[in-house]
C-alpha cells in the first residue's frame, strides 16, 4: 500500500534525526554535550512548577477551545508590557507555537499555495508546510551579510499568483538575526502592496542583545488585516515541555476561522495554561538575569569559533543559536563522525547540520547550527572538543 505524498515528503528533523547515534554513544558511556537542540538548562520558574504540584481538582476537564479566559486576559497584560496593545478576543491559545504556525498556514493558504520565507529558517517550518500542503518559497540570506534581508526587488520577484504570505522569525532561529522596525515596515509595505499576509514568529522576543529592541508585527500601523503573530512560552520560561503557545491577529475573519480549527482539536492543555499564567507577572529581574547569562554564553561560543581558521560566522543579535559555515563538504557526515568516532576524555559534542534549515536544495551542507543553551563551563568544554574534533576530521 502507498503512503500519502505528505508522508513520503516530510523532512526528518536535523535537530533530532541523529539521536540514534547519540543514544548509541551514551550506551557506551560517552558524555555528550547537546548543542543540537534549543533545550536550555536554565531552571523553569518555581512558581510555574508549583502549579503542577498544587493542582487539586478532582476532574481534569476540557477547557475552552480558545484557551482559558483567565490566561487570555493576563496575556493582554503581558503584551502591553511589550507595547503591544491587543484584546483577549485577538488571542487563541494553542498547543505550543507549532500548532499556531500550522493554523497560520491553514488559514492563509489553500493546498499548493506559497509562503515566502527567509532562509535559513526554523527547520520545522518544512514539516508544517508538508502537513498543511503549503509550498515554502525560500528567500535566501547569507552569513557573510549577517543574514540581512535583500532589497525589495529580490523579494518581489518571488511573488506569484500563488503567494499568500511572507513568514519570518524575529529574532531568528537558527540565525540569531534581529530585524529592526524599519525592516519589518519594509516587509509590511511589500505585503500591503501585494495583498499578502505577514506571519511573524516572535517566540524569542525577550532574547535580544547589544542594546537592540525587538519589533513586533503587531506594532506596525495599518497591518490590522494582514498581520498574524505566533508565540510560545517554551523558551521564555525554559518550559519546552509545557506545550503552550498562542495565535494572535486583529483580523476578525481570521480569528473566526482559527477558532473553528481550534474547536476541531477541542482545547489546549489546561494545567499547562495555568502554569504559564502563573508566570505572566514574573519579575523583570528574572529576564534581566537570563539575558545576561545568554549573552555570556553567546560570547563564549562566538569567541571560540573565531579561533578556527576558514570559518564564516556572524555574531548573533538575538535568540540563542549561531550558524557556522565550516571548511568541510558535508556537515551531517561530520556530525555523525563526532558522535561515532571522536572522543576527548570520553566526551563529544552534538550539533545540528544546517542543510535541513533551508528549502533550497544543497544549501547549508557545509553549515551547522549551535544552540548555546548550556552553562559557560560546559560550553567551554564543548567548544574545546568541537575545535579538536574538527581539526581531526579535516585530516581524514
Amino acid at each position: 500500500m502507498n503512503l500519502s505524498k505528505r508522508a513520503v515528503d516530510i523532512q526528518a528533523s536535523p535537530i533530532r534525526k541523529l539521536m540514534p547515534f547519540a543514544n548509541e554513544a551514551k550506551k557506551n558511556g560517552t558524555h555528550i554535550y547537546h548543542l543540537n537542540i534549543g533545550q536550555p538548562d536554565i531552571e523553569t520558574p518555581q512558581k510555574m512548577l508549583d502549579v503542577y504540584s498544587n493542582y487539586d481538582s478532582k476532574v481534569l476537564a476540557y477547557g475552552p477551545s480558545e484557551g482559558l479566559d483567565l490566561y487570555r486576559k493576563n496575556l493582554v497584560k503581558y503584551y502591553k508590557k511589550h507595547e503591544i496593545n491587543i484584546s483577549k478576543e485577538d488571542i487563541i491559545v494553542t498547543t505550543a507555537g507549532s500548532e499556531a504556525i500550522i493554523f497560520a498556514m491553514l488559514v492563509t493558504c489553500n493546498e499548493s499555495d506559497e509562503i515566502i520565507v527567509p532562509e535559513p529558517f526554523y527547520t520545522n517550518y518544512n514539516g508544517f508546510a508538508s502537513i498543511s500542503g503549503v509550498k515554502l518559497i525560500p528567500l535566501t540570506t547569507y552569513a557573510e551579510q549577517g543574514f540581512s534581508l535583500p532589497d525589495n526587488n529580490k523579494i518581489e520577484e518571488l511573488i506569484t499568483d500563488k503567494t499568500r504570505a511572507i513568514m519570518l522569525c524575529n529574532p531568528g532561529n537558527p540565525t540569531g538575526a534581529v530585524y529592526p522596525k524599519e525592516e519589518i515596515e519594509r516587509l509590511c509595505g511589500i505585503a500591503k502592496k501585494n495583498n499578502l499576509f505577514i506571519i511573524s514568529d516572535e517566540v524569542y522576543r525577550e532574547f535580544v542583545y547589544d542594546g537592540l529592541k525587538h519589533a513586533s508585527i503587531l506594532d506596525i500601523h495599518g497591518m490590522e488585516d494582514n498581520a498574524i503573530m505566533v508565540d510560545s512560552i517554551s523558551k521564555r520560561y525554559s518550559a519546552c515541555g509545557a506545550r503552550i503557545g498562542c495565535f494572535i491577529s486583529r483580523n476578525k475573519s481570521i480569528m473566526d476561522s482559527v477558532l473553528r480549527f481550534a474547536q476541531a482539536r477541542l482545547c489546549p492543555p489546561t494545567i499547562d495554561q495555568l502554569a504559564a499564567n502563573a508566570c505572566i507577572d514574573i519579575e523583570e529581574e528574572y529576564f534581566k538575569t537570563i539575558i545576561e547569562e545568554y549573552d555570556k554564553r553567546r560570547n563564549v561560543v562566538f569567541n571560540e569559533i573565531q579561533k578556527i581558521k576558514n570559518v564564516v560566522c556572524v555574531k548573533p543579535k538575538g535568540a540563542f543559536y549561531i550558524i557556522v559555515k565550516l571548511p568541510i563538504d558535508d556537515a551531517e557526515d561530520f556530525a555523525k563522525w563526532m558522535l561515532q568516532e571522536f572522543r576527548l576524555n570520553n566526551e563529544t559534542v552534538m550539533f545540528a547540520p544546517a542543510e535541513g534549515f533551508y528549502a533550497t536544495k544543497n544549501l547549508g551542507k557545509n553549515e551547522i547550527r549551535i544552540a548555546y543553551i548550556l552553562n559557560e563551563n560546559d560550553l567551554k568544554k564543548a567548544m574545546k572538543i568541537f575545535q579538536q574534533g574538527l581539526a581531526e576530521y579535516l585530516k581524514k
